[in-house]
């Protein structure tokens, strides 16, 4: 069936489709009092990554919203098709608390129609993904995913939706990259075939059942790095009149014309969400609708919401370890030197990846641990951003250059300081920024410019962000589960952590001169230590090895405490070891090396 394509923008997709007379784009969407008889609407979205609750402050409207735009249109006389492309049932912990479970319930309340999985769908295993689809209201399709053993079809392939005597045939396609895009482990009874094949088959098969428009529900993406992508599929494949799209984030505001055929997508994280309007001829027009020209929202949706966050509260509240030593999350500290709980962190990636080097920015560690008990609630509140783990294989001289990012303002604390594991360095902070990374060793051995080493590290750095731009273009070995997960699993397999600074990040010092010794570290008047005098307790335990810690900018008896021992009395041990050089403590001085003794 030959097609009309209008591709036209979003102020105009709602001034002529649904006959708006609005005077900006930016003003509400509304189609009251509108007739859309004879049309049918497609309502779109991908990648929300399990951003199913609004959240006006990052501008995700959630499931409340599409809901509530699908039966508005409705209430307007249009015949609505929701689809879903993918990456949906994994991401903040609002969806891996209950294995994707949760974001089901509110799909099947909207009314999704269908969805194609996208690979971190796959994140809590194949197993529990078939199980899932067997809950959800829709079928759960893709054409390209055969059981190895089999050879069967792992999901459905194609379903066909009748709308205004029109027949829809919608057919699945999940990206390849899938295979090393979640944990391997995850997929290794499945296999994922060409897309170009399957989407040949299903389009000559869903015509053959009777489909006047052909839809392909594709995880494919457009990254131009990929193997396959939308576009291939497009170019490849003749009949295809629609691709709704995932996988690559991208944000099409009237949709992308490829030959025949129209893709859309709608970016990420339910910031829009697509509408593609076909009037009674069959003309196709695309467009997006944002927070910022549609507000509505669904009670029913609404109240399940907050159903689920009472009993997530309790879920969060489970024990998954303990600490003996106070994890230090300290926004300055973070970015500014190595801490215990960057190095939980990153042992946690290396120990989930097998990888050489793991490093994470200190900006994406929000909160420290007390001593205690540890719960899911304490890693969802330190790594509250919904990012994953990724590896990559780059070369040593990326490596060295991601390092001198992380310290580049040092001391000066900076989001994109690195902790890391696997990798120890020095920071010679006399040195002007990108040459201040001295003494670096890969497990113990030298860094090779010219080696390869498997990084671990997150989302958010692997893309090119905090400044870690040298690292966008390498190739993604594999995808992993979220932070929290990784760390969690991993605290779960120590039982009790017991995590000390150990030197992975040094700061290279002089002799320090008159004046710089007499410059102090600064403390408030809270933080100060009364009658020092009085400080006479005596250290009874056998002494196990003897340290030194280099006092730096910012740093105080009691600050030093928590970080190595994780309490504060502890300062007073710290006095008594290095009496003979403190003779206030309340002014320790910028750059004294002070004694350390570590107990059994």
């Amino acid at each position: 069936m030959k097609r009309t394509w209008k591709l036209l923008s979003m102020f105009l997709v709602f001034v002529l489709i649904f006959t708006l007379a609005i005077p900006t784009a930016a003003e509400a969407v509304s189609v009251e009092n509108t007739d859309l008889t004879g049309y049918t609407v497609i309502l779109h979205t991908n990648d929300s990554h399990g951003r199913a609750v609004p959240d006006s402050f990052s501008s995700y409207m959630g499931f409340t919203a599409v809901s509530a735009l699908k039966k508005d249109c409705e209430a307007a006389g249009a015949k609505v098709i929701l689809l879903d492309a993918g990456d949906t049932l994994h991401g903040l912990p609002f969806a891996t608390l209950e294995k994707g479970a949760s974001i089901v319930k509110l799909m099947n309340i909207a009314g999704y129609d269908a969805m194609a999985p996208g690979n971190h769908d796959f994140n809590y295993g194949t197993d529990t993904l078939v199980a899932l689809a067997k809950t959800m209201n829709f079928p759960l399709l893709s054409a390209n995913i055969t059981i190895k053993e089999s050879g069967e079809k792992l999901l459905e392939a194609d379903t066909i939706i009748e709308k205004n005597g029109v027949k829809y045939g919608i057919f699945g396609l999940s990206t390849p990259e899938t295979a090393y895009k979640t944990n391997p482990n995850n997929v290794t009874s499945i296999e994922f075939g060409n897309p170009i094949d399957a989407a040949k088959q299903e389009v000559t098969a869903l015509k053959a059942a009777g489909a006047d428009v052909i839809i392909a529900l594709s995880h494919l993406g457009t990254d131009e790095s990929s193997e396959y992508t939308s576009k291939l599929v497009a170019e490849q494949v003749e009949g295809i009149d629609l691709i709704v799209d995932g996988h690559s984030h991208s944000t099409f505001e009237a949709g992308l014309t490829v030959k025949d055929t129209l893709i859309v997508s709608t970016g990420e994280y339910i910031k829009n969400i697509g509408v593609v309007a076909i009037d009674p001829k069959g003309n196709m027009v695309a467009g997006l609708v944002n927070a910022t020209n549609y507000a509505g929202s669904d009670a029913s949706i609404d109240s399940v919401v907050s159903e689920l966050s009472t009993k997530q509260d309790k879920l969060l509240s489970e024990v998954v370890g303990s600490t003996s030593v106070y994890l230090d999350g300290v926004r300055e500290d973070v970015r500014s030197k190595e801490t215990n709980l960057g190095n939980l962190a990153t042992d946690a990636f290396r120990k989930a990846t097998g990888a050489d080097v793991a490093i994470t920015n200190g900006g994406g560690i929000r909160a420290s641990i007390e001593i205690g008990d540890i719960t899911k609630k304490d890693l969802v509140t330190v790594f509250p951003f919904g990012n994953y783990v990724v590896t990559k294989n780059i070369t040593g001289k990326a490596l060295l250059q991601a390092l001198e990012v992380g310290v580049g303002s040092y001391p000066e604390p900076l989001g994109a300081f690195p902790q890391v594991s696997g990798v120890t360095f020095t920071i010679d902070p006399t040195k002007p920024a990108g040459s201040r990374v001295v003494d670096a060793k890969v497990n113990g051995v030298k860094l090779d410019p010219k080696a390869t080493y498997l990084l671990a590290t997150n989302d958010f750095i692997i893309a090119g962000g905090d400044g870690y731009t040298m690292l966008a273009d390498f190739e993604v070995v594999n995808e992993y589960g979220s932070m929290e997960e990784i760390v969690i699993n991993y605290i779960q397999e120590l039982g009790a952590i017991e995590k000390k600074v150990e030197n992975r990040i040094t700061v290279k010092t002089e002799t320090p001169v008159v004046e710089e010794v007499k410059e102090t570290a600064e403390i408030s008047k809270a933080e100060e230590i009364s009658k020092p005098e009085e400080i006479e307790e005596e250290i009874k335990e056998p002494v196990e090895k003897f340290d030194t810690y280099l006092v730096v900018k910012g740093d105080y008896l009691r600050k030093i405490a928590i970080a190595l021992f994780g309490k504060e009395s502890e300062w007073k041990k710290i006095y008594k070891w290095n009496k003979n050089i403190i003779s206030n403590p309340n002014k320790i001085q910028i750059g004294q090396k002070l004694k350390i003794i570590y107990t059994r």
